[in-house]
């Protein structure tokens, strides 16, 4: 059951610093058993740092929230459209501690309906990240197909999925 005081909104510059030791938390809980905690802060450095998560504020194209409870953010997601119409979700993390109960449902539900033209849904999910293939498998989503993160060989392997969001 979804907190009933969950708020979910545009990012701003002042919650970056939450935003970024969010990342890191759920980074480092989900990944430090598959690359190791070096790697993991190797890669929450470059992908999660402050000017990153700035650069990302305010685009036009594309939606970066985040999900409070209190004062507390717990949660954040981004997503962009894509040339061919799609939505493509580019983050969606929780804090381990508010894990199962609904917010990241609701802020996937969310982060999807900023794309109402959108005709598919598209993400990336790390290929040994079982609990969230099983999460985006109860959202909808299947698998298309296995790849390198932006074809680079350094980076973790995903599963590419997609969800049909509504009819043709």
């Amino acid at each position: 059951m979804t907190p009933a005081d969950l708020v979910i909104r545009d990012a701003e510059a002042a919650d970056i610093p939450a935003v970024r030791a969010l990342l890191v938390e759920t980074w480092h809980a989900t990944y430090d058993g598959i690359y190791g905690w070096q790697r993991v802060a190797e890669i929450t450095n470059a992908w999660h740092s402050p000017e990153n998560l700035h650069s990302q504020l305010g685009r036009d194209e594309g939606v970066f929230l985040v999900a409070s409870v209190g004062a507390e953010i717990v949660a954040t997601a981004s997503a962009r459209p894509e040339r061919d119409g799609a939505a493509l979700l580019t983050r969606l993390y929780v804090l381990p501690a508010w894990q199962g109960v609904g917010i990241g449902r609701t802020l996937l539900q969310v982060a999807l309906a900023c794309f109402p033209k959108a005709p598919v849904a598209r993400l990336e999910v790390e290929s040994q990240n079982e609990p969230a293939i099983a999460f985006y498998e109860r959202m909808g989503f299947f698998l298309q197909r296995q790849a390198r993160f932006d074809g680079r060989d350094d980076t973790p392997n995903t599963l590419l999925m997609a969800k049909r969001l509504f009819a043709e």
